[in-house]
């Protein structure tokens, strides 16, 4: 497995096609592979807005990627300064061990099965911010972490009780390519969590958590342990 960290310039009329469209941007990511991927090398990304000037894009990968187009359509192609690095995932999952503390970032479409009596059921978003949390701490019982609780936690809202923000929280449509018109709610959390079960959360670092993988969600990533154990 590999991360792939990118550098798109915002400014660039390239970057500014790709960036409204996540069916455009999912195109871009997978141009970067040959067309002989295997149905399980599952690629994950995601975009983060760092400033007016840089937005990151990160991808999760089996392969490792070549973003030359990338960086010639929406980058810097001309710097001297890299686009972007690879490295090998495995380190990381491999070190990890129940206990141990990490800073999280995620980005995800959280959604439910509306129940229907003798029908399949119907997909929905979580629209609010309650329901968008409530919806991540159920996920980490089954994805191997745990969402730490705040130090001083609020009575009112879940997620200023736990070590956890939602730092964007926004509805965006789009059209794919033969027209079908789609629309997601897509938040990024933000917080601490602690690896509750290793070889779950692997399997949740390279497959991701929830639905609209292919635009953009689903992306867990890990920094520098805030806390260390074992």
């Amino acid at each position: 497995m590999y991360l792939t960290r990118a550098f798109l310039n915002p400014r660039r009329a390239g970057a500014i096609h790709l960036l409204g469209s996540p069916q455009r941007m999912h195109a871009a990511v997978m141009a970067g592979f040959p067309p002989i991927l295997a149905p399980d090398d599952r690629v994950l990304w995601r975009l983060d807005a760092e400033s007016s000037h840089r937005v990151s894009l990160y991808i999760v990968s089996a392969h490792r990627p070549d973003l030359t187009h990338l960086v010639e359509q929406a980058g810097w192609p001309r710097s001297d300064v890299p686009s972007w690095a690879t490295k090998s995932y495995e380190p990381l999952l491999r070190q990890l061990k129940a206990g141990q503390q990490y800073a999280f970032r995620l980005t995800a479409n959280p959604t439910y099965v509306e129940a229907r009596r003798g029908q399949r059921g119907i997909r929905r978003p979580h629209v609010t911010a309650e329901q968008q949390t409530t919806w991540l701490l159920e996920q980490s019982t089954k994805k191997g972490f745990e969402i730490l609780p705040a130090a001083n936690p609020h009575r009112l809202s879940t997620e200023q009780a736990h070590n956890l923000r939602l730092v964007d929280r926004h509805r965006i449509r789009f059209a794919k390519e033969r027209g079908e018109n789609v629309a997601l709610h897509r938040v990024t959390f933000q917080g601490v969590l602690e690896v509750a079960d290793e070889s779950a959360l692997r399997a949740t670092l390279t497959y991701g958590i929830g639905r609209a993988r292919a635009y953009g969600c689903g992306l867990l990533t890990l920094a520098r342990p805030a806390t260390a154990h074992g």
